[in-house]
């Protein structure tokens, strides 16, 4: 026994029955048979069969009598680590007859003991017991995957790191996959399967770098797939958790999705109430992770949209339907039906079935008791009088934790809905004004907002931003059924007067930029913008925010925010949705949200949208060049949600700016005036002519050229026709009709060029018989000021059709890569037999100040109809789709890249650095600076990059980049150069190194 344990043994007795005192002194006088001197051997040995049998029996004994009573006493705290080091020497000398034993006793250990007690010595039980996963006997295996589900619940996140580097050592995954795989050959119980899978769960749930070897691993999909067959609820809770894991996995998730029909059907049956609770519910949350993206529940609803979404919405009803003790039980389910159920803030077709099986009825049922009484009293009632009755009930039911979701739900399915939705038409309107009603009490109490019932809820702030999200999708839907009718319903509940409370509104938001203290929270911010919102819709109340310098504050918050970008998700803000899948996510990289991560910004955008077009802004604000500027700029900006933006370019449309402004269009709009590479002549009636470059309208705005294109598309299947083409420059007509003006026809362009066009109220309704022609719709909706829809995507300025093989005989140059790598390369157009690419001059030169001074420089150069890029040929692709895309593809850094070897990574970031030096000969600082921020960003995600890279920069002269590299190697470098890594750099860059450390060392000095 150690001398420390000796010395406190008898304080620590007290209030320890004489049993486990015993107990414990027998445990003790085992440990010391293995090793009696622990003062210098640290931890617990003994090679002796016997001796090692008897300790785990001693401590088997010993917490066979600890209870919750005695868990926390200090005798036990005491013993656990000397416990966990002799299990732990037991397991790792791997004696057959014992390993069971240890192992059903590190099980009991996990399950006995507190976590807190745990968690200094449980990293040495999880190496030891990940090995034995390989172990050949059944229940050892067995054994041990339960032991590691045990001990894995209760560890706290602080060990995550240390444990993903053990489970990596081990190779704990791919033992845990071999098992499932030989689960099937081996006709093994039903408890092994489900144990082995359930631990696999419990890692890629934690650990997402594990997730793409599991989910490309083809025989595994295919051992999966005929587990789902199983009838035994284990195995199917065991099957659905483990495709719910891969499905966090952007990757995994698409896998799922591709493997079809079956599945799915088996996840839809999964959710019947013939089915266990825990197999309910595991289907609901598989569900809900194939949805976690825009594209994965439009795939996920074509294969399945109407019978999923009635299980959903039997869940629901059937819980409301069965007695209140079973209903209580099934709580779990219909909260995850509901989790579900908020899918409708994807548009899709799964919306016309929710209408179908109606989804309203069921939402009024989960918020009020006894609702046909109220339809049956109070169906020809005033909206005061049945807000009253209402509002009563809201008090009296239980299911509160359910609102915020019921409030999601109903907003998104007022935001989604068609245009020509009418809920009367079906004889339900008067359930969807109970609903309004609803919802606008719940968002008039949780915001303190007075008004005219009788009748005051208590405040419930939680649900408050729900409630107010809910109300701003239903006065703002595309329904103007809906629309109208929460406006109306809105409008009759507040009081008449709001100016007290609309003022106090705005100063809220002003607290935000113009105070250092008592500065809201970020939950009131979001709440008080949405409230504006809602206010905003209704005009009456319009004009006191207006009155109430609602305006200014805006502007001035916008300005503030864009200076101080807070970004704020969703989900860390509303407690429903906290602790959910989101914040396990991998590889879903994009923003699919419309608002994204700027919240704030939305809402205030959307507030100033609403109030722009009624107050006399351009007349009597100063400030009007400043905030177009800044808007214009927004839109620009990819770092913005598409929410953002879309208000943004709203906003501009009331200042005469139609469009999106972007870095693209601003590139491509330099040639609009400048006719040497022109190779159109636009005709105009009264023998005027406007010169523009073919391949720019060829995609932006084709219904402007003739029907010859498809002639000379013919033509273009002879290479010998392309090459003539790259050989001269030709100069063709097209005759326009009497109908065009010149001013429009040079506003329209100013459009296909930019993006976007300046247009003054007389030039508008030429512009909009002009663009109806050309079907530019998202242009012809600007000119008409139509507020956004929610979710509608940004439009793209995208020439990458102009790359298509049937658009070559456009193209006048062609760009080779500096590469032998592929030998067998053929182009489909022409006859070269050198790797290259099918470009158009006017493209390339306004992206590069170096290829516009080549071409336009008159000598020999400029006429040159192929240019050798000295980069490799990945690296030219990309260069081209940045050019016409302003895309540059990234690379994946979820799971994918975590799986990929040091080799590997920096084969991947190889083309990235070469652009970076092309691009600064080529003088193109938007793609240098991209180039660098993903380099940077490589850096950041591999400890084990940067010494590969040092020297691959410098080599490159990308010395900025090589001063990063330098700094991500310096808190290594003692280490670095003992083991000799760095011998094989040059001096300087070892160097480098040397400061870079040195600097490290000196700031941590000054912080202490």
């Amino acid at each position: 026994m150690r001398s420390s344990a000796r010395s406190s043994a008898a304080e620590n007795s007290r209030g320890i029955s004489a049993h486990v005192l015993t107990l414990h002194r027998r445990l003790y006088h085992a440990f010391n048979l293995g090793c009696k001197n622990w003062e210098k051997t640290k931890k617990w040995h003994c090679p002796d069969f016997e001796i090692q049998k008897l300790v785990i029996r001693s401590i088997d004994a010993f917490l066979e009598c600890i209870s919750s009573e005695i868990s926390q006493h200090p005798l036990v705290k005491d013993s656990v680590d000397d416990m966990a080091e002799a299990l732990e020497s037991i397991l790792e000398s791997k004696s057959q007859p014992l390993m069971r034993l240890a192992c059903d006793v590190s099980v009991k250990m996990a399950n006995v003991l507190p976590g807190s007690m745990l968690q200094s010595k449980v990293l040495d039980l999880i190496g030891p017991l990940a090995v034995l996963l390989s172990a050949q006997e059944l229940q050892v295996a067995l054994t041990c995957a339960t032991a590691l589900n045990a001990i894995l619940s209760k560890l706290s996140s602080r060990k995550d790191s240390k444990v993903l580097q053990i489970l990596k050592e081990t190779k704990a995954v791919s033992f845990l996959v071999c098992n499932i795989n030989r689960f099937s050959v081996d006709d093994k119980p039903i408890e092994y399967f489900q144990e082995m899978a359930s631990l696999l769960s419990k890692i890629l749930w934690r650990w997402p770098p594990f997730r793409f070897c599991v989910c490309t691993d083809s025989k595994f999909l295919n051992t999966l797939d005929a587990a789902k067959f199983m009838c035994e609820n284990s195995a199917k809770v065991a099957v659905l958790q483990l495709y719910s894991t891969l499905a966090l996995c952007r990757n995994g998730a698409d896998k799922i999705l591709e493997s079809g029909e079956a599945l799915l059907t088996m996840m839809v049956a999964c959710m019947d109430c013939s089915n266990s609770l825990s197999v309910r519910v595991e289907a609901f949350k598989l569900a809900q992770c194939l949805a976690l993206s825009r594209t994965g529940c439009i795939k996920m609803m074509n294969i399945c949209s109407e019978p999923l979404v009635k299980a959903v919405i039997m869940a629901i009803r059937n819980w409301n339907s069965q007695s209140e003790k079973l209903a209580k039980t099934q709580m779990h389910v219909v909260k995850e039906a509901c989790r579900l159920a908020s899918i409708t803030r994807w548009a899709g077709d799964h919306h016309q079935y929710f209408w179908k099986e109606g989804v309203d009825r069921v939402l009024l049922d989960l918020l009020l008791d006894n609702y046909d009484e109220i339809h049956q009293m109070l169906l020809e009632a005033s909206v005061n009088d049945l807000a009253i009755t209402v509002q009563l009930r809201l008090g009296l039911n239980f299911k509160l934790f359910l609102r915020p979701y019921v409030w999601d739900i109903l907003g998104g399915l007022a935001v989604n809905c068609a245009e020509n939705f009418n809920r009367g038409m079906h004889k339900k309107e008067f359930q969807l004004k109970v609903l309004i009603i609803c919802v606008c009490l719940a968002f008039i109490d949780s915001t303190g907002i007075p008004h005219r019932t009788s009748q005051i809820s208590p405040t419930y702030v939680v649900e408050g931003e729900s409630a107010a999200r809910a109300v701003v999708m239903m006065v703002y839907s595309t329904s103007k059924y809906i629309a109208s009718m929460a406006r109306s319903i809105l409008s009759k509940l507040l009081q008449s007067n709001g100016r007290d409370y609309l003022e106090n509104l705005v100063k809220t938001i002003k607290l935000v930029y113009g105070s250092e203290f008592a500065i809201p929270g970020n939950l009131q911010i979001v709440v008080s913008l949405m409230s504006l919102a809602c206010h905003s819709s209704l005009p009456k109340y319009r004009k006191l925010i207006i009155k109430c310098e609602g305006i200014e504050t805006l502007i001035a918050f916008i300005r503030w925010w864009l200076k101080n970008p807070v970004r704020v998700k969703r989900a860390s803000l509303v407690p429903h949705l906290q602790g959910h899948f989101t914040e396990q996510i991998c590889c879903f990289h994009g923003a699919e949200e419309w608002e994204g991560e700027d919240m704030f910004l939305l809402f205030s955008l959307w507030v100033l949208a609403e109030l722009v077009p009624h107050s006399a802004l351009k007349n009597t604000y100063q400030f009007e060049d400043q905030i177009v500027q800044e808007l214009k700029e927004l839109c620009c900006g990819n770092m913005f949600s598409p929410g953002s933006r879309w208000y943004a370019a709203y906003i501009l449309c009331f200042f005469g700016i139609y469009g999106f402004p972007s870095k693209m269009g601003k590139r491509i709009g330099k040639a609009l005036d400048e006719i040497e590479n022109a190779d159109l002549r636009l005709d105009l009636v009264n023998q005027e002519a406007v010169y523009v470059h073919e391949v720019i309208l060829m995609v932006r705005c084709p219904l402007l050229l003739p029907l010859r294109e498809s002639i000379l598309a013919e033509k273009s299947s002879s290479g010998d026709d392309v090459k003539q083409d790259l050989q001269r420059k030709v100069l063709n007509s097209v005759q326009l009709s009497a109908h065009v003006d010149r001013q429009s026809l040079l506003k329209l362009l100013e459009f296909v060029y930019l993006g976007y066009l300046h247009g003054y109220d007389d030039l508008v309704k030429n512009l909009k018989i002009l663009s109806k022609h050309c079907k530019l719709d998202g242009l012809l909706k600007m000119l008409h000021r139509r507020a956004p829809n929610w979710e509608t995507p940004i439009p793209r300025f995208d020439l990458s059709p102009a790359l298509d093989p049937a658009k070559h005989h456009f193209s006048d140059l062609l760009v080779e890569a500096n590469t032998t790598e592929l030998v067998h390369w053929k182009c489909g157009s022409c006859f070269a037999s050198v790797p290259h690419l099918h470009v158009h001059k006017v493209v390339l030169e306004s992206s590069s100040d170096y290829l516009h001074a080549l071409f336009q420089s008159g000598m020999q150069e400029s006429h040159l109809k192929t240019i050798k890029v000295p980069v490799s040929w990945d690296s030219l692709k990309k260069l081209v789709s940045w050019f016409y895309s302003d895309q540059l593809p990234a690379p994946n850094f979820g799971c994918m890249w975590d799986n990929l070897d040091p080799e590997e990574k920096l084969e991947e970031i190889q083309s990235y650095l070469e652009l970076c030096w092309l691009a600064e000969f080529w003088f193109i600082e938007h793609l240098n600076e991209e180039c660098y921020e993903i380099v940077v960003s490589c850096l950041n995600f591999s400890t084990n990059l940067p010494a590969k890279v040092i020297q691959v920069a410098a080599d490159l002269s990308q010395w900025k980049l090589v001063q990063v590299a330098a700094d991500h190697l310096a808190p290594l470098y003692h280490l670095l150069r003992n083991s000799g890594e760095l011998d094989a750099l040059d001096s300087n860059l070892v160097e480098m190194v040397r400061a870079a450390s040195v600097r490290l060392s000196q700031e941590g000095s000054s912080n202490q």
